[in-house]
C-alpha cells in the first residue's frame, strides 16, 4: 500500500530528531470521531485536528493559516477571527487544501504547517495532553507523540481559540 510522501518525510522527521512516536495505519478516515475509534488507546480529546483557513484582514490582504484544535473541541469563529486580526475568515477549500499540502486529501493534514510555509495556530488544550495523535499526511496512517515534542518541532503559537 502506498501512501502520501508527506508520511515519510513525518516519520523521517521525528526519527532524525530521535523522538518517541506512535504509528499507525488503518482504514481510511475522514472525520476526529471516525479516526478516534480506530486509535486504540487514545482518546478523541488527544486528536490533534488541522484546520486550514483562509484569513483576510482589514487592509484586504489573503493568507493561509494551520489552527490545530482537540478532535473532540470546535473552533470558535470569534476568537480566530480576533486572534488574526481578520475582517474575513473561513475554511479552506478542498482545492486550496490540495494545492497547499501538495496533494494532501481533507481528512489527512497533519498538524504541521510548517512543512506548508503556513503559520500554526494551536490551542492550549491540545498541549495539556502528555500525548497527541493526529492523521499524517494521509487519510489511512495515524501518528502519535509527545505534545511536548510536536510544540518542539512545530514552533506553533499558542492560542485561545476554543
Amino acid at each position: 500500500m502506498e501512501f502520501h510522501p508527506l508520511v515519510a518525510r513525518i516519520k523521517d522527521l521525528l526519527e532524525q530528531n530521535h523522538i518517541w512516536f506512535d504509528y499507525f495505519e488503518h482504514e481510511p478516515v475522514r472525520t476526529s470521531q471516525e479516526a478516534a475509534k480506530i486509535r486504540t488507546g487514545y482518546e478523541l480529546h488527544q486528536g490533534a485536528k488541522a484546520l486550514i483557513l483562509k484569513s483576510k484582514d482589514f487592509n484586504n490582504n489573503s493568507r493561509f493559516v494551520m489552527l490545530v484544535i482537540p478532535g473532540d473541541l470546535r473552533l470558535n469563529n470569534a476568537k480566530a477571527k480576533q486572534l488574526l486580526k481578520a475582517k474575513d475568515l473561513r475554511f479552506a477549500t478542498e482545492q486550496e487544501v490540495f494545492d497547499i499540502t501538495n496533494g494532501v486529501q481533507l481528512g489527512g493534514v497533519p498538524p504541521f504547517g510548517n512543512l506548508f510555509g503556513i503559520d500554526v495556530f494551536v490551542a492550549s488544550q491540545v498541549l495539556e495532553n502528555e500525548k497527541i495523535i493526529f492523521n499524517a499526511g494521509d487519510k489511512r496512517v495515524s501518528i502519535a507523540t509527545k505534545s511536548e515534542d510536536y510544540k518542539s518541532l512545530v514552533n506553533p503559537t499558542i492560542a485561545d481559540i476554543i
